[in-house]
């Protein structure tokens, strides 16, 4: 009796067997699709950023579609603003109206590329025998050959220590390695 540990795709939200411990996508195809996906977004945000580049910073009323790429709001929005008269404007005739830009920035922070946050973890880690597994009950509780859990506690740096013939690595850091919580 194997212990499977089950996954969900990040792409298709379906429950999947990871063949490695770093599987994140069921098939090749959500892997793809995903990739594909983060791509069209990020170029998406280029185009984006360079349209916003091209605007000149000290024009006081801008067009309804540039305040929509510099503050990130909807198109109703701003016309809602604008019919409640919360936000000053002029109409330059058909299909030219023009909104007070620094008006705006007091009603909404302008948005700024989403930057991710790289946390290094100073956590202690307890390596007493009582909250520690050996190498032997990892591989025996996870179905996991000897040389596998050692080459995945060196891949994700996880600390151990020896007692005796024995090695011990900490419960919290396994257990999250192997039930599929691991970054």
């Amino acid at each position: 009796m194997i212990k499977r540990i089950k996954r969900e795709c990040p792409h298709c939200s379906e429950q999947f067997t990871p063949k490695t411990v770093t599987s994140v996508y069921c098939t090749e195809q959500c892997s793809k699709k995903a990739y594909q996906k983060r791509k069209t977004e990020e170029k998406r945000e280029m185009r984006r950023q360079a349209l916003i580049a091209k605007i000149p910073i000290d024009k006081t009323f801008i067009t309804v579609p540039e305040a929509i790429l510099i503050f990130d709001i909807a198109k109703t929005t701003i016309y809602r603003l604008i019919k409640n008269k919360s936000v000053p404007s002029v109409n330059e005739g058909s299909r030219l109206i023009r909104v007070d830009r620094q008006a705006l920035e007091k009603l909404f922070p302008i948005s700024k590329p989403k930057t991710e946050k790289i946390s290094t973890n100073p956590f202690v880690y307890d390596l007493a025998e009582e909250n520690c597994y050996t190498i032997g009950e990892i591989s025996k509780k996870f179905q996991l050959h000897d040389t596998s859990v050692y080459k995945h506690i060196r891949k994700y740096s996880i600390p151990t220590r020896q007692i005796g013939n024995y090695v011990y690595a900490p419960k919290s850091e396994i257990d999250k390695l192997y039930n599929g919580t691991i970054d």
